[in-house]
């Protein structure tokens, strides 16, 4: 995964809230290009920031131990038109959480105006679905920083959240000497990859 459908977070409360903003710019060719002449930030493309705030965030819950995807968009509605200029503010909620999966509530503001709302179904992958992990651990948790996650997560206490200790381990082999690794940031481990762990 190289794209980023956010710029960073601004609030992130373990299991329950996360709150991300993403500035619209006309540098983006999903904007530039999508209809020319009258540049607008996509429907999907705003689906897929609070799909990517909401992902992380019932990713995180579990340390990103569970392989999880989007499988299904229950509702979503849009009021209004976000175009180059605007901030966009996602926010995501957790309305229910299983074994195999959560529903999660977001919605995207500009300034106080409610821009769009939808609902999420993730699914965790589990054991029935093999084919590997989905990303591996030192790349998800340069993402995870560079989208601020661990400057402005928060327990269930009030404490700050940490990385996982696998994720530390693995950024320390892939930062030993001598170790080629061509990826960056946020890029999927291949299907079958014994050098990653499960994550969102």
């Amino acid at each position: 995964m190289r794209w980023f459908w956010i710029d960073r977070f601004t609030e992130f409360e373990r299991g329950r809230r996360a709150v991300a903003v993403k500035n619209v710019s006309l540098v983006e060719e999903q904007i530039d290009n999508y209809l020319p002449g009258f540049p607008i930030m996509p429907a999907s493309v705003i689906i897929e920031g609070l799909a990517q705030t909401g992902g992380l965030l019932v990713g995180e819950s579990s340390g990103f131990t569970d392989r999880v995807v989007l499988a299904k968009i229950n509702s979503a509605r849009f009021h209004e038109l976000a175009v180059p200029g605007d901030t966009l503010t996602y926010t995501t909620i957790i309305e229910t959480r299983q074994a195999d999966g959560a529903i999660v509530r977001g919605t995207s503001h500009i300034q106080d105006r409610l821009q769009a709302e939808v609902e999420l179904v993730f699914a965790h992958l589990g054991e029935r679905f093999q084919g590997g992990d989905l990303f591996y651990p030192e790349r998800l948790l340069c993402m995870v920083r560079l989208l601020g996650m661990y400057d402005v997560g928060r327990d269930e206490h009030g404490q700050p959240i940490v990385p996982p200790a696998y994720m530390l381990d693995a950024e320390r082999v892939a930062n030993l000497p001598g170790r080629r690794d061509a990826g960056g940031a946020g890029e999927s481990a291949p299907a079958g990859s014994k050098n990653s762990q499960p994550a969102t």
